[in-house]
């Protein structure tokens, strides 16, 4: 009974979260950025139809970039706003736990970005029309493309419940993505490679996003990859949750 009231609460946080985020004009301006963003990196920086390949690689290289600004933008209003209006207050009186108002906003968000992730959809139809494409590595190219703004917005969920400043939370989640980013960025871990020990070099490699949604988008699907995508998201959503908590509590 008790796990049925808990889906419930958290359908009903998600439902306010999503109608916030669709009934604004912010949404659409974010999805419009997006798409544009993708489209010029992939047509023009990365030379899509000079290459000669039907494929995403040059489509799914710049997400890690594109997400380090936008999901923090998404993100930083999650808590940021309730704070400055004063609103969580309230919602901590009511009667539903911090956890499920912490998911629910997190699953609500991870929606919207999903929706501007599948309208790059003429993507697909355009390597499908140039030519024979393997389709396997594609869908996993998307699921690893989420699977990565999942974790970034698992930063930015936990960057935005410590001030009620969006500006702030959004600086302090592009640095946080940027250290992910660059943990992970050959040119980093090749420099690292020329003084560090070959175990350290690893384990930060590791660290970055970068080393696990790059074996993603080549079409293989790891648990090693999966378990380290969503123990960011779990990990970032904890302290979200330890900070909710102490506030409630203070």
């Amino acid at each position: 009974m008790r796990t049925k009231e808990v889906f419930s609460n958290i359908k009903a946080v998600l439902k306010r979260e999503l109608s916030g985020y669709f009934g604004a004009p912010v949404a659409y301006v974010f999805i419009v950025i997006f798409l544009l963003l993708v489209g010029f990196f992939t047509f023009n920086v990365s030379s899509f139809y000079e290459i000669g390949q039907a494929d995403l690689r040059g489509f799914f290289q710049w997400h890690p970039w594109v997400y380090m600004f936008l999901i923090p933008a998404v993100a930083m209003r999650l808590w940021s706003e309730e704070r400055r209006l004063g609103t969580i207050e309230l919602i901590l009186t009511m009667p539903i736990t911090p956890a499920e108002v912490i998911v629910g906003k997190f699953l609500a968000a991870w929606i919207f970005i999903a929706v501007a992730l599948g309208l790059t959809f003429p993507m697909i139809l355009t390597v499908l029309y140039l030519g024979r494409p393997d389709l396997g590595t594609i869908v996993c190219g998307y699921i690893g493309s989420l699977l990565m703004a999942g974790a970034f917005l698992g930063i930015g969920s936990m960057t935005s419940s410590l001030t009620r400043s969006q500006v702030i939370s959004f600086i302090l989640a592009v640095v946080i993505c940027l250290f992910f980013i660059l943990a992970g960025y050959a040119p980093v871990t090749g420099a690292l490679s020329g003084w560090a020990p070959a175990w350290l070099v690893n384990m930060v490699a590791q660290l970055g996003v970068l080393t696990h949604f790059a074996t993603i988008s080549r079409g293989i699907i790891d648990l090693r990859d999966i378990l380290y995508f969503f123990s960011v998201i779990l990990f970032m959503l904890f302290v979200n949750g330890i900070v909710i908590l102490n506030r409630r509590t203070a």
